[in-house]
């Protein structure tokens, strides 16, 4: 369905990104912009991100084969 254009380093950043995001919206400041951390924690989880694909960048190792 989507191309996939998310690295390994750049999947395991997203995903944590996106927890402590999340996080914050139940500990710490309590602020609703921890929300925000559901963009990151998809796009980890998907191995896809839509703006690389906008701009053309690709974070997965080219395979040797």
């Amino acid at each position: 369905m989507f191309k996939t254009n998310v690295g390994r380093t750049d999947r395991i950043l997203r995903i944590l990104v996106g927890l402590v995001l999340i996080a914050l919206v139940f500990v710490g400041p309590k602020t609703p912009w921890g929300w925000l951390g559901i963009i990151p924690l998809a796009t980890g989880l998907l191995r896809s991100c839509p703006l690389y694909s906008l701009i053309g960048v690709n974070t997965c190792g080219v395979k040797q084969g």
